[in-house]
């Protein structure tokens, strides 16, 4: 359950953080898809929750990171670094599916971001 409740608060701030980064990007496709991504990684958060049965808060600290390195960076280097991420969190969701098989679908979206993300470097 534990593990539960560290994916859950780590949907949750990416919620917070897609949000924040679709207000700094320059491109109106990426603001597009951060939004969306940002619903789907409501979406999951909502999933965790049914497991776990806790409100949890974001923590603030990647939507302030996250857009910073943008700004200072630009997306050539910041979008694969979340990219990764998205395959990271695919990754460690697997063991899960056992006990917890709703996550399939949480772990399958978590690949489709991080394609989208690194589509938007084409």
């Amino acid at each position: 359950m534990e593990e539960c409740l560290t994916a859950q608060q780590g949907e949750i701030d990416a919620v917070y953080m897609y949000e924040k980064l679709a207000k700094k990007v320059k491109e109106e496709a990426d603001k597009n898809a951060f939004i969306r991504l940002a619903g789907d990684e409501a979406r999951h958060a909502e999933v965790f929750r049914k497991y776990t049965n806790k409100d949890l808060k974001p923590k603030k600290t990647k939507g302030v990171v996250v857009p910073l390195m943008y700004k200072l960076l630009g997306k050539k280097k910041v979008y694969p670094i979340i990219a990764k991420a998205e395959y990271d969190a695919a990754e460690k969701y697997k063991h899960l599916l056992v006990d917890f098989p709703e996550v399939e679908t949480v772990m399958n979206d978590e690949v489709h971001h991080g394609d989208a993300v690194k589509g938007l470097l084409k």
